[in-house]
């Protein structure tokens, strides 16, 4: 549901296609279309209208939700269609006036968000076999087009209007801020210099020009459009070959917050504010499905899908609504066997769809983790569960920690346990595996790794294998961990952001590296300046027939 209307309110991510205010989602056979048409007076907060199918974070949680049910629930589709009800526009883009009334933690958030969900179509396409088709029936501009470049393929009504667009330097001065640029050069091979015209050009290109540039992929004359969009639909959709005949139900996830703590049926997460920490506790499997079969009717209960839908809705809650909270703290309890036990039919049963998109599912979780401006430590105790998947919870922290030995009194000691997908499977960002990103440059650490998979490591041996920061005994445990705790919540917040992007993402540069370090930082930093925010910056004289006043100096 959406939130209500609140400057104070909270963000919430749960919806479903009933509920949408901003898209039509429709289905036909092998081809789903989903329609723009923003309801102007539905912003997510107040004090702004949607004109010309512009868009907030309200508009991109529902398109979130639809690239994910059709996944899930409508996995006999072959090509989503993404158009417009709105036969003048496809779509403004961001809206400008949200985005000057907004904090700056929110523009920053907002951005991230809005690329996670491009990327999720690219995944979808590159790993569903779910062909994205734009159909721009009119103006694309700034976002709006950043949402047709997230498409595997782009028509452009030629009508002597439509054009796209990226404004938002000659009009706004600041960057587009969902990847269009990189997707440009890296993913449509448009030339440095032609880019360059295009981004400085704030009516955009149409016709053949854009045609020639490759900004699009096919012009398209008035009179033939709707049925050359179906055409090409069901070309791309027949492409795929055979799919299956029907999905599952993604039941809302449940969640209760009773004062400090949030409970999920898989996940308990606790805050302190005093420490300004957020305490994740993850429960493990209580039984391991015999067969594929069972995990088809278990369905979204199934634990691992479970688990991680409960974990993304965990850590976007906390991103927009307690961000404060700057430091997560990573627990797990159950056995690790049992973990790597499901991760062993995960792999041996990869062909299945429904556990295709399960550990497909795993990996964008688990990299929402890791592109999250949070510090995260796992502590990893007696009890714990970190085997296989889970485990990359530990190998995404900037840090962990590992009791050596039992607690005082006890007998049982702490252990994790490697699978194969912990080789290969949940890549992050940068297209390897967190052990592999661990590693990089030391393929003999990788090779010792592989061959203690499936084998109970303890602290002292996970310490030498380079799986944990420190393996501590019971008198060290409790000093060591407050003071890293104490030390983490002293440091600048903006600092820890900058340090922790720089090491979480060692090795190759890819399209999506780029998006979320490159353009994100240099969009964070841009959105500060007073040439944007500031009092007379292009944000917020944008639309009031005022210019904007530049500081002209370089930096």
């Amino acid at each position: 549901m959406q939130q209500t209307k609140s400057s104070s309110a909270r963000v919430e991510f749960a919806t479903s296609p009933a509920q949408y205010q901003h898209w039509d989602l429709r289905l036909e056979g092998a081809v789903a279309v989903l329609e723009l048409d923003v309801d102007e007076g539905a912003g997510l907060q107040p004090g702004y209208e949607l004109k010309r199918n512009s868009y907030d974070l309200g508009v991109d949680i529902e398109l979130a939700d639809a690239v994910q049910r059709l996944r899930f629930e409508h996995p006999e589709v072959g090509c989503v269609v993404i158009t417009s009800t709105n036969a003048e526009v496809f779509c403004a883009g961001a809206n400008i006036q949200m985005l000057g009334q907004s904090t700056h933690a929110h523009k920053v958030n907002f951005c991230k968000f809005t690329n996670e969900t491009r990327l999720a179509m690219e995944d979808a396409s590159a790993h569903s076999g779910q062909v994205y088709l734009c159909a721009l029936n009119g103006p694309a501009s700034g976002g709006g087009y950043e949402l047709a470049l997230a498409c595997d393929y782009v028509l452009l009504i030629d009508d002597g209007n439509a054009a796209v667009a990226l404004p938002e330097l000659p009009l706004l001065g600041v960057l587009p801020g969902t990847g269009g640029l990189t997707r440009l050069t890296d993913k449509r091979h448009v030339r440095r210099d032609r880019a360059d015209f295009f981004c400085t050009t704030a009516d955009g290109l149409r016709g053949e020009r854009a045609l020639e540039w490759g900004l699009v992929d096919e012009l398209v004359p008035p009179s033939q459009f709707d049925e050359r969009m179906r055409e090409r639909a069901i070309e791309f959709a027949a492409a795929g070959g055979t799919r299956p005949e029907h999905g599952i139900e993604l039941a809302p996830v449940e969640r209760r917050i009773e004062g400090e703590l949030m409970r999920y049926r898989h996940l308990a997460v606790a805050i302190d504010r005093r420490a300004r920490t957020a305490t994740f506790v993850v429960s493990g499997p209580t039984s391991v499905p015999a067969s594929v079969e069972q995990i088809h009717e278990e369905g979204a209960a199934f634990w691992p899908l479970a688990l991680a839908r409960e974990l993304d809705d965990a850590f976007l809650h906390l991103r927009f609504n307690e961000g404060e909270i700057g430091h997560w703290l990573l627990r797990s309890e159950g056995d690790p066997a049992s973990v790597t036990a499901i991760d062993e039919l995960l792999v041996r049963e990869g062909d299945d769809w429904l556990v295709r998109e399960t550990v497909s599912m795993l990996r964008r979780t688990l990299k929402r983790l890791d592109l999250s401006a949070r510090s995260s430590t796992a502590l990893i105790e007696p009890g714990s569960c970190f085997g296989g998947w889970l485990l990359e919870l530990a190998l995404a922290a900037d840090r962990s920690y590992m009791l050596e030995g039992p607690w005082e009194g006890a007998e049982e000691s702490a252990s994790i346990r490697l699978s194969a997908l912990n080789l290969g499977g949940l890549e992050m960002s940068n297209g390897l595996s967190r052990l592999a990103t661990r590693f990089l440059g030391q393929p003999e650490a990788l090779g010792a790794l592989e061959r203690r998979t499936g084998v109970d490591l303890e602290a002292a041996e996970a310490e030498e294998l380079g799986l944990v920061t420190f393996a501590l005994d019971a008198i060290d445990w409790h000093d060591e961990v407050r003071v890293a705790i104490e030390a983490r919540a002293s440091y600048s917040p903006d600092g820890l952001t900058g340090l922790e992007a720089n090491l979480r993402f060692p090795g190759p540069e890819t399209m999506e590296t780029k998006i979320f370090g490159r353009l994100s930082a240099w969009q964070n930093w841009v959105f500060l300046r007073e040439n944007a925010s500031g009092e007379a910056g292009a944000l917020r004289r944008y639309g009031t027939g005022q210019q904007a006043a530049f500081d002209w100096q370089r930096t």
